[in-house]
């Protein structure tokens, strides 16, 4: 199962966990499978059927381009990236 690392603001949803292991053989899977254990992390990580734009996806360690149909492997890790307002 792909290892998912979720941004502190959004470890409410996770009851404080980093980082947490769930099914998923795309991007759009694993948010699935997150919103099942995790009821309302979809909607800060996706908006209109796409990954918010303030939100970056790596995985393993990589940036993806491709949204939600990236591919994610068994062992992969998915990490969600917050931007960081400043100025």
């Amino acid at each position: 199962m792909p290892l998912v690392w979720i941004p502190t603001q959004f470890q409410r949803f996770t009851g404080g966990q980093s980082q947490v292991k769930v099914e998923g053989g795309t991007v759009r899977q694993v948010i699935d499978s997150l919103e099942v254990a995790y009821p309302g992390i979809r909607e800060r990580l996706c908006e209109e059927g796409r990954v918010r734009p303030e939100i970056a996806v790596a995985v393993d360690s990589e940036i993806i381009t491709e949204g939600l149909r990236a591919r994610v492997g068994p062992e992969s890790e998915v990490t969600f990236l917050p931007a960081i307002a400043g100025g």
